[in-house]
């Protein structure tokens, strides 16, 4: 896989994001898990916190509180959520 980049993060609301990466792979990921995992992002469980998010210069999804996640692990939740999406789609046109 070539190097992947954001370029594009738009809140959604919710702890969800709509990323866009420079491969034009797009997509909609829920972060609260995210979120709640990791004590350095507690002050984002705040969803008026969380939505302060930016790109910084690498281009990664980053807050001001020093809490970042990268793109490689950001595109791999695109494309997972794809694939379970695409999935559901197949099993339940299957009933």
């Amino acid at each position: 896989m070539e190097c992947v980049y954001l370029e594009n993060a738009e809140y959604v609301g919710d702890f969800k994001v709509h990323l866009q990466f420079n491969d034009g792979k797009s997509g909609e990921i829920d972060l609260k898990d995210t979120i709640y995992e990791h004590d350095v992002a507690s002050v984002l469980r705040d969803p008026r916190e969380f939505a302060k998010f930016h790109l910084d210069s690498w281009p990664t999804l980053a807050w001001d509180c020093g809490f970042d996640l990268a793109p490689e692990s950001l595109y791999e939740k695109v494309e997972h959520q794809q694939r379970n999406a695409h999935h559901k789609t197949q099993h339940s046109s299957h009933r």
